[in-house]
């Protein structure tokens, strides 16, 4: 019963706040990728700390990679929000904006 208050069904109306988290969590998804690029363009590919990411993009060059990163992670995204689990959405903007976008400022700032 607990599953049903996480999950919610697709006939739900759109909810003002969904739409809200979903379009800061796009920002989030931006602000990483160009970050991320101006980073791995100044100190090189060993900056970006997700294995992952650092792996697309040894293998697919640093535009591509990050590209294809960002975009299964707002898809993935885009899939939560449609199935309204906004909550974990706004979860997810805050884990990226504590996470990436304050350390990656931090970084080019200072720089």
């Amino acid at each position: 019963m607990w599953i049903r208050v996480l999950y919610k069904s697709w006939d739900e109306p759109r909810s003002q706040y969904g739409d809200a988290v979903v379009v800061a969590f796009l920002m989030m998804q931006c602000l990483d990728g160009v970050f991320t690029y101006l980073g791995v363009g100044i100190w090189g590919p060993s900056i970006e700390a997700n294995p992952i990411v650092a792996s697309a993009m040894t293998a697919g060059g640093p535009a591509m990679g990050l590209f294809g990163a960002k975009l299964v992670a707002i898809a993935f995204g885009m899939l939560l929000h449609l199935r309204r689990i906004h909550n974990v959405v706004a979860l997810l903007t805050a884990f990226y904006f504590i996470v990436a976008i304050v350390p990656w400022a931090v970084l080019l700032l200072i720089h």
